[in-house]
């Protein structure tokens, strides 16, 4: 890497440190000189990231090595490639205008200097993922995201939801990284290094099936990937801008990109299981989605069957495609998550679907991103959606997985219900509460973020990444796009305009025969309750209540039997007790002249024993 290129990238990585570090440190009393700050440092850093996409080609790297172990080399450095350049400005672009939105969202929260220390620190650990060059650099920063999101996610740690949200996030994201470090130790017994260019050249195609199992419990974990999916929903218990950070262009995207940066890890058995679990939580994250009445959970859930998509899509052969899907998904979901926020905040803090109503004569700016993000949501042709998630399933169709295309279809329908749902209840019809009624528009903070990342990216950011960058610049889009162009035979095209025509036209007419109550539920009380229903969590539960219970109880009386009554008691504590008593009548007599004559001799020994080296 070039002088310039290697101190842009420390710029990009370290401001966000040192922003976290200023505030924490001396601002956490003056929350508008913290979020104004953190907000500036933000955009600064989106400004640098836009200067290396646009700038540099070819892959650029940048190393120092810190210790030797042996032939192991430990370090520090940076491997900028095509997907890193991506993920870097998607990252920072989206993530400066959440902080513009959060100072207007948090401007009444006491601690806002900590909450924007935090945003910054977490800013720190996904772009040391995003630039690392080698597997211990990646766990390090990995486990920083993990403990920020936690810090975050408990922001409001005097709640006990919120307390509960992110202890079970950081306890699932732990399972997963134990795995992830089982891996990476693997890593290094059979090739001898951490390095990815070095793993690249070493590992041949036969890849260990252990090593790919291993390294994807990490991703598991960070991107909520089954049976690892369960903190996410919980997750929205903190406050919107952090789900929008974390759950729509970041956190979750970690897991994504850092698979994408390993495939040539991952062996067919690895790709099969992802491939096929990825397309099935897609479409029962999206089913489930129509069972949620709290706005932000419904996002969770379409959230989750984004990430499915995103792991069928490294399961399929294809991580170019999983890393360009979470590229337009972070500036659409960024908008919805962001948007539910200005509804939020308009309705007096109303978060139930079922209490609003009306609102785009309320709150006709955030009405019209939010459904612009919607519609790229759905896929809608041209729209920045449709670029990546078509070509997903035009990859699962060529490659003649039946299975997996009949779930991403299934996905792609349960995607438009529950949009058309989530349209017809918040925005459309009339009030149907209070705070509905004296609904009002965002604060410019607020609605200017999501114009930007909803009126512009949402709909246009497939179009600019297709026609408007150079391949030179972005070559890892350019390359998942090259084939994709509207046709009404192909068969990624059928199954979206079916699902449009029917799941969201169908939607915004169904959900509108009910006033005041969730439609599905009063229609078909057995069907909404099936998916209401938690069973992943409700299996959780009772492995930890019975077998795990029960496991813990018996170690726990082996160590009371074994370890305390045989080793303590009766062998390490009657020789311990014995000892202390003959060193007690020997040396504890009360007498000046007995310690005196002690010391002089230990002051001898100790003596002898230095002189004698």
């Amino acid at each position: 890497m070039s002088p310039d290129l290697s101190s842009l990238v420390h710029w990009i990585l370290f401001l966000p440190l040192g922003a976290a570090a200023l505030s924490a440190l001396f601002l956490r009393r003056s929350g508008a000189v913290a979020a104004w700050f953190s907000t500036a440092t933000a955009f600064a850093i989106a400004a640098l990231s836009l200067r290396l996409l646009t700038q540099s080609t070819g892959d650029v790297t940048w190393h120092v090595e810190l210790a030797k172990l042996g032939e192991i080399s430990l370090g520090f450095g940076y491997l900028i490639d095509a997907n890193a350049r991506l993920m870097l400005f998607v990252v920072s672009f989206v993530a400066a205008w959440i902080h513009l939105f959060s100072v207007g969202y948090m401007q009444d929260d006491a601690a806002r200097g900590r909450f924007f220390a935090g945003l910054s620190i977490f800013m720190f650990s996904i772009l040391g993922i995003v630039v690392a060059d080698n597997l211990l650099m990646t766990f390090i920063f990995w486990e920083l995201v993990g403990f920020s999101s936690y810090m975050l996610i408990a922001h409001y740690f005097d709640k006990d939801f919120a307390a509960a949200a992110s202890k079970k996030a950081f306890i699932t994201n732990r399972l997963g990284d134990l795995g992830f470090i089982l891996g990476i130790a693997l890593c290094l017994h059979l090739y001898g290094t951490l390095d990815f260019a070095a793993l690249k050249a070493h590992a041949g195609p036969a890849v260990p099936v252990a090593v790919g199992a291993l390294l994807m419990c990490g991703f598991l974990g960070k991107s909520a990937q089954f049976p690892l999916h369960v903190w996410l929903t919980d997750a929205m218990a903190g406050p919107t801008p952090v789900s929008a950070l974390i759950h729509a262009a970041t956190m979750v995207a970690a897991g994504v990109y850092f698979m994408a940066r390993v495939s040539f890890l991952l062996a067919p058995e690895v790709l099969q299981w992802m491939a096929i679990s990825g397309a099935g939580m897609a479409a029962l994250a999206g089913l489930c989605a129509l069972a949620q009445t709290d706005i932000k959970k419904s996002l969770a859930y379409s959230t989750l069957a984004h990430l499915g998509i995103m792991g069928c899509a490294l399961g399929l052969g294809h991580p170019e495609l999983a890393v360009l899907h979470m590229a337009m998904h972070a500036f659409f979901k960024a908008t919805l998550f962001l948007g539910a926020g200005s509804v939020i905040h308009g309705c007096h803090h109303e978060q139930d679907m079922l209490k609003m109503g009306g609102l785009l004569k309320k709150m006709p700016l955030t009405a019209a991103t939010f459904i612009a993000a919607t519609l790229s949501n759905c896929a809608v042709p041209f729209f920045a959606g449709w670029y990546s998630k078509d070509a997903i399933l035009e990859a699962a169709w060529h490659g003649h997985h039946v299975a997996v295309f009949a779930f991403l279809a299934l996905a792609a329908l349960a995607t438009c219900l529950y949009s058309g749902r989530m349209i017809r209840l918040v925005f459309l019809g009339e009030a149907n509460s209070e705070a509905a009624e004296h609904a009002h528009e965002s604060p410019w903070t607020m609605t200017l973020p999501i114009s930007v990342l909803g009126l512009v990216f949402a709909v246009g950011a497939g179009f600019a990444a297709h026609y408007l960058i150079p391949a030179s610049s972005l070559q890892v889009v350019h390359e998942s796009l090259a084939e994709m162009r509207f046709s009404f035979t192909a068969p990624s095209t059928i199954v979206g305009l079916l699902a449009l025509a029917l799941g969201l036209g169908g939607a915004l007419k169904f959900y509108g025969t009910v006033r005041g109550a969730d439609a599905l539920q009063v229609v078909s009380p057995r069907a909404y309750a099936l998916l209401e229903r938690r069973w992943m969590d409700g299996l959780y539960r009772w492995w930890i209540d019975g077998p795990q219970r029960r496991l813990a109880e018996f170690v726990a009386f082996l160590d009371l039997l074994l370890i305390n009554g045989v080793a303590v008691r009766w062998i390490a504590g009657g020789a311990t007790a014995a000892l202390g008593h003959l060193t007690g009548r020997s040396f504890h007599r009360g007498q000046t002249r007995g310690y005196a004559l002690w010391i002089v001799v230990g002051s001898l020994l100790l003596a002898w024993y230095l002189l004698a080296r």
